[in-house]
């Protein structure tokens, strides 16, 4: 069977949506958490369209001696990766680093493909992750104010009467998320203009609109007390392009990292759901692409500052956790 007549077959009973001749590739980023990481794979390899896609996997170098030996575990491990249209292994000869890793992998997949899906090695994905991002994607090609499409959605119940299966959000997230090259080309890593930024309420309110602490975080950032914040970059050049990203009401992803195996993620704030499959790739997807004042206020709610949260963040700073 061809792989027109294979993706035909998947979709004949719905004829509202025709999928693209070619899917979007994903990207895989993975270090040395090789448990992590066949968990990640293996709730890939149980996607829906699995087989169908193509999987590059991004494997970083050790930082250090330490890391030697759990590197090249996670590197044995992906070799044998199958499931897939095709497996493509970059194994890094240096440590580039989470942040460095992730930009130049999706980098080069959105400017060979014109668009990519990403997933770190610690992100379950539902069975359906990859028909909801493949489907959006191709939704929203045409619609320069949606920058990305994300996996993951906050507790937030929805009212009743929500017609959609997602919604768009001020805020973007990194934990299975997807873009198109002619929006990702558009983010300034080194953010040139922050000083600009930094200095003017208006830009910052505008930021703050997907939450309280991302000013703040951003700072962080550019004073070098956030490695691994790529994610933030990519956050402000929504702010900053008056762009949207879509979450879904019901996550497709769950982060496993929470455990004091990552880097960067060392618990998490907020709850997540036990993951589920929509059997049909027939999404009810939003027709406009303004945010939802609902979600955005419940956004808001979710990632106002404490000051228990505040405390925490000083005391991380001074003891160089973070």
């Amino acid at each position: 069977m061809t792989f027109m007549n294979t993706v035909t077959s998947l979709v004949a009973s719905h004829t509202d949506f025709l999928w693209p001749k070619k899917l979007a590739p994903i990207a895989l980023f993975v270090y040395n958490r090789p448990e992590h990481t066949r968990r990640t794979v293996e709730a890939l390899q149980k996607n829906e369209l699995a087989q169908l896609s193509d999987l590059f996997v991004f494997a970083d170098a050790p930082r250090n001696e330490a890391a030697a030996a759990s590197v090249q575990q996670v590197r044995k491990f992906v070799r044998g990766i199958e499931g897939f249209r095709s497996v493509t292994i970059v194994e890094r000869d240096h440590n580039f680093g989470l942040s460095k890793s992730i930009v130049s992998g999706a980098t080069q997949l959105c400017e060979e493909y014109g668009r990519m899906i990403a997933v770190e090695d610690d992100i379950v994905t539902a069975p359906d992750f990859l028909s909801f991002m493949n489907r959006c994607l191709e939704r929203y090609k045409s619609e320069p104010r949606v920058f990305s499409v994300n996996g993951f959605n906050f507790p937030i119940t929805p009212p009743v009467s929500y017609p959609w299966d997602a919604y768009f959000s001020y805020r973007s997230n990194s934990w299975g998320w997807s873009t198109w090259n002619d929006r990702w080309e558009k983010a300034d890593w080194s953010v040139s203009d922050f000083a600009e930024f930094i200095a003017d309420r208006e830009q910052q309110k505008r930021f703050n609109q997907g939450g309280s602490d991302l000013t703040e975080a951003l700072a962080r950032r550019m004073a070098g007390k956030h490695d691994g914040s790529w994610d933030l970059v990519w956050a402000y050049t929504h702010s900053k392009q008056d762009a949207v990203a879509l979450r879904p009401v019901l996550s497709k992803v769950n982060n496993i990292g929470f455990d004091g195996s990552g880097t960067h993620c060392r618990w998490s704030a907020f709850q997540q759901i036990t993951l589920s499959s929509n059997s049909s790739p027939k999404y009810r997807l939003p027709d406009s692409v303004e945010p939802d004042a609902y979600f955005a206020v419940e956004i808001q709610r979710l990632h106002r500052r404490s000051p228990a949260r505040m405390f925490a963040r000083y005391l991380f700073d001074k003891l160089g956790l973070r």
